[in-house]
């Protein structure tokens, strides 16, 4: 049995944080460099966009790994990367076409292996909940993106939800902003993906308020609902914080 840690323990402990430009630090704070995020939204909402920009920033900080695994290395991707300008990042970025989970493991173990590891999408791994478990058990020193799609505002199957929940960081992807819904947030709370995007679809002049009590709706209006006491079950049973009407603080 580990030894209980004490109150002094934690907080001299030294933590392994990134420092993130002023943009994403003002939407995401100062996160951990290992452990495992998430990131899910609908098509058409800018989600590949803002995954090729996370990468671009996590290059500023060491290795990049992006698996594939749903477009490969297709024209979608190389349209993506000339886009983003990925070629700016090239050194400290790489793309794996479609690699099975088994060889992106055997790469992870090797020496001067990438720092971060972008696998997209959770769905296209057929991982279980208790596989995921295993794997991230297993990589301790690696930061896991896993990007899923999206069923309503929820994340598309039991065991995508499930990884949500156990994710340090979580990203939410809507109408061209990326909005972190817990554990780690700035002070603004979301990104913007594309500024005219977002304007067209939240409007010029909408509320910017992401947090538990002021979650915005993609028709401009501000609904006010209290979601501290949101579970789970919540999605079954359509209580204050129905992910089908509002997308809840997780």
């Amino acid at each position: 049995m580990a030894r209980a840690l004490s109150v002094n323990d934690i907080l001299t402990k030294k933590m392994r944080l990134l420092t993130l430009s002023q943009e994403w630090a003002d939407a995401f704070g100062s996160p951990e460099r290992t452990g495992v995020w998430f990131v899910w939204g609908a098509s058409g909402n800018g989600k590949t966009s803002f995954v090729m920009q996370l990468c671009k920033e996590l290059a500023r900080h060491g290795k990049v790994a992006y698996n594939s695994l749903e477009e490969g290395a297709g024209a979608t991707m190389q349209n993506a990367l000339m886009r983003h300008g990925m070629r700016d990042v090239s050194r400290r970025f790489m793309v794996l076409d479609a690699e099975p989970m088994e060889e992106m493991e055997e790469r992870m173990n090797r020496r001067q292996s990438p720092d971060f590891y972008v696998i997209d999408s959770f769905q296209y791994t057929g991982m279980s909940y208790d596989a995921y478990r295993r794997f991230k058990a297993a990589n301790p020193g690696k930061l896991l993106i896993f990007i899923s799609q999206a069923k309503g505002k929820m994340p598309e199957g039991a065991a995508a939800v499930r990884v949500m929940y156990d994710a340090s960081l979580k990203i939410y992807v809507e109408g061209f902003r990326a909005i972190s819904k817990g554990r780690f947030m700035g002070p603004k709370g979301f990104l913007t993906v594309w500024k005219e995007g977002a304007e067209r679809y939240w409007g010029a002049a909408g509320v910017e308020k992401h947090n538990k009590n002021n979650i915005k709706t993609g028709n401009n209006e501000q609904e006010k609902r209290n979601c501290r006491d949101y579970t789970p079950s919540e999605e079954k049973e359509g209580g204050d914080c129905d992910p089908a009407k509002n997308m809840p603080v997780l």
